[in-house]
């Protein structure tokens, strides 16, 4: 049975009773509203498809992607990237709402917000971590009545594909070591030359020789174990990859130099840290990580370097009056290094040792 009682001057409660369930109630602006709840409230009810409502009305988006982050989050192998998406979708207004007032026009307008300023690709990750989001409180935290407002929403088409690739000089051969006098380099160094020499980082010089020489992700370098590396049979071991799957990743003899320096040397972190003993299993397996740095490390190193590349580059041609080229050292990304292998086809490209001596 239904109640509609006046609340002071402007609010209506609906009131809904009725053996076998819990009493339910709720507060409107107008009686038309309280009337048509309670009447779509009763129906559910003789018709045995209600669900309480409740958890849904009274967790707010931003508490929900809280507990998102802390219980489904941490157990994913991208949780520090996720983490970045998570904190971006709390920001808006909308995550102050509680998830059962969420309609598809928010998200939809929040998706047009954030198209102004960010790519598609971007977006959709946003959108898809909303949509596990609303998934999970439906499935799994007791709101079954919840729907998911992003599953009805026009997704933006990603238009990003990148074809950037970082240059490698043809001078490479003749002036490949990195303790080269820098009169002999500059404005003969192509881009990744550039880069590893503007890099102040202990360890990025390795790295980006270990993903130009075997094409491995970010997040693989940085996981890299020793007790996955066989130098002897020049293949490094992937037990966690992208897509679930493990790989072997086959050394070049370059990435072999690499790999061989850095062990020698002992360290795993900055150049004045002190050196890692190895750490071994019950299987007698070096267990320490070939870097000790996080990916969100390198890639905040990565643009460090390019960005004092570019400056360097910009100070050279304007001593030299020459016109600097807007393309150079400009839109790099760390994951441009996994394509850059293919491109690399000029003999003698051997600078590794050297940069591996960086480290």
């Amino acid at each position: 049975m239904a109640t509609i009682t006046k609340r002071g001057t402007y609010q209506w409660r609906a009131q809904v009773r009725r053996h076998g369930y819990p009493a339910q109630s709720k507060t409107f602006n107008t009686k038309a509203e309280a009337e048509a709840w309670a009447k779509m409230i009763e129906s559910e009810m003789s018709r045995g498809v209600w669900v309480s409502r409740s958890e849904a009305e009274a967790t707010t988006l931003y508490e929900a992607l809280k507990r998102y982050e802390e219980e489904i989050s941490l157990s994913k192998k991208g949780a520090a990237q996720e983490a970045s998406v998570i904190k971006t979708c709390k920001a808006p207004e909308l995550a102050k709402r509680p998830l059962a007032s969420i309609r598809s026009a928010d998200i939809a307008k929040l998706r047009d917000e954030w198209l102004k300023d960010y790519k598609p690709a971007t977006v959709l990750r946003r959108l898809a971590v909303l949509s596990h989001v609303f998934n999970v409180a439906r499935k799994e935290w007791g709101m079954e009545s919840l729907s998911n407002p992003v599953e009805l929403v026009r997704k933006p088409q990603p238009n990003n594909a990148r074809t950037r690739r970082i240059a490698a000089s043809e001078a490479t051969a003749e002036f490949s070591d990195a303790d080269a006098p820098e009169s002999e380099r500059g404005a003969q160094d192509g881009e990744l030359e550039r880069v590893v020499s503007a890099s102040s980082s202990a360890l990025l010089p390795a790295i980006i020789g270990l993903a130009v020489e075997t094409a491995m992700r970010r997040g693989e370098i940085v996981s890299l174990r020793w007790e996955h590396v066989d130098l002897k049979r020049r293949v490094a071991h992937l037990p966690a990859t992208k897509n679930g799957d493990a790989r072997d990743v086959p050394l070049s003899s370059r990435a072999v130099e690499v790999l061989q320096a850095l062990k020698e040397d002992g360290r795993n972190d900055a150049k004045d840290a002190p050196k890692v003993a190895p750490t071994y299993d019950e299987l007698g397996n070096d267990s320490r990580r070939v870097f000790g740095i996080r990916s969100d490390a390198v890639t905040r190193a990565f643009e460090r370097a390019v960005a004092r590349a570019r400056k360097l580059y910009l100070e050279e041609c304007r001593e030299a009056g020459q016109r600097p080229d807007h393309k150079f050292l400009t839109d790099l990304r760390f994951h441009d290094l996994r394509w850059t292998r293919l491109n690399l086809t000029v003999v003698g490209f051997s600078c590794w040792r050297a940069l591996a001596r960086r480290a």
